[in-house]
């Protein structure tokens, strides 16, 4: 019976493709179950990411119209996701309580309207029952259940993973050559000509080599961005410099300072505080950040697992 009102609803989109309904039928871009889906929703699933692209590449017509048919195809595929979930919830005959729905609601409408007024404004706007509205929030909780059951709750990352992971991805962890840098920046709001900067970075270097401390130096004089913190850099890597400074500052050992660096808008001081070799990062440093990595990548699998399942024992069809 259900093949045949597939059968049925296919037949009656075709029979749509006449010239006089030919934008209807090219309209329809998927069917789930007894589920159409139309370009529109996918558009409009795709609004904010098409509105970046438009931006990003408004100068890059071939390059935006690559990237659009990417977003639309992903956008599609979300859409056809989505209904095989809720298809799934309901051929197995589960049921969401109602109240449920109401929590979720009103939760939406706390967090994201603030009241209901707004909400209803903001509806209106964007040509949206409140109908549809609550069966939008609907359709979330129960896909945000199901997946929950059928992908979160699969996901388990052992520590022997974690290792695994880490020894077969050693580069991925490797981290340049370090130094813990300070720097007195003086540009021209220090002094206006190329002489009166060197001229007071001289004086500066004097004065630390009679013992005044690096920092209160870089407080007092530096116009760069660090100088609330006594110029200091922290842990940087080589790329982090203009090629001049990194130059300088990697050939200096551990407490020595720099010589005056001049370049055509201003003149440098730099201070080498400690220095890290090259290395591989420890995996005590890694271990949160490769599980959530392992997390993704598993969890990515175990749905796209899933979903493979439910098509093949869903109707689907693609246009």
């Amino acid at each position: 019976m259900k093949n045949a009102f597939q059968i049925l609803l296919i037949g009656a989109l075709l029979r749509l493709a006449t010239p006089a309904n030919a934008e209807l039928a090219n309209g329809v871009k998927a069917i789930v179950g007894s589920t159409v889906i139309t370009y529109q929703q996918v558009e409009a699933n795709a609004s904010r990411a098409i509105e970046l692209l438009r931006s990003r590449y408004a100068l890059q017509p071939e390059t935006f119209q690559k990237k659009l048919t990417e977003t639309l195809n992903d956008s599609l595929e979300d859409l056809v996701q989505r209904q095989l979930i809720l298809h799934e919830f309901k051929s197995s005959g589960y049921s969401l309580p109602e109240n449920v729905t109401e929590e979720g609601v009103q939760e939406r409408i706390r967090t994201r309207f603030g009241d209901r007024a707004t909400l209803t404004k903001t509806l209106k706007a964007e040509n949206l029952t409140y109908e549809t509205f609550r069966q939008q929030i609907k359709d979330q909780i129960i896909i945000d259940a199901m997946r929950g059951k059928h992908v979160s709750a699969n996901v388990i990352i052992s520590p022997l993973k974690i290792e695994a992971y880490y020894n077969a991805n050693q580069e991925q962890f490797r981290m340049e050559d370090q130094i813990k840098l300070r720097m007195i920046v003086l540009d021209a709001t220090a002094a206006p000509t190329a002489e009166g900067r060197k001229g007071l970075a001289t004086e500066i270097l004097g004065k630390i080599a009679t013992e005044a401390s690096f920092s209160e130096m870089a407080a007092v004089y530096s116009t760069g961005s660090q100088r609330t913190q006594g110029g200091d850099w922290g842990w940087i890597q080589r790329s982090v410099l203009r090629a001049e400074l990194a130059t300088v500052a990697f050939a200096l050992k551990a407490g020595q300072h720099s010589d005056v660096i001049e370049t055509p808008d201003a003149c440098y001081l730099m201070l080498v505080e400690e220095t890290r070799p090259a290395q591989i990062r420890p995996l005590s440093e890694l271990r949160d950040e490769i599980e959530k990595t392992i997390q993704a990548q598993e969890r990515a699998k175990i749905q796209q697992d899933w979903i493979n399942r439910l098509k093949k024992k869903t109707f689907v069809r693609y246009f």
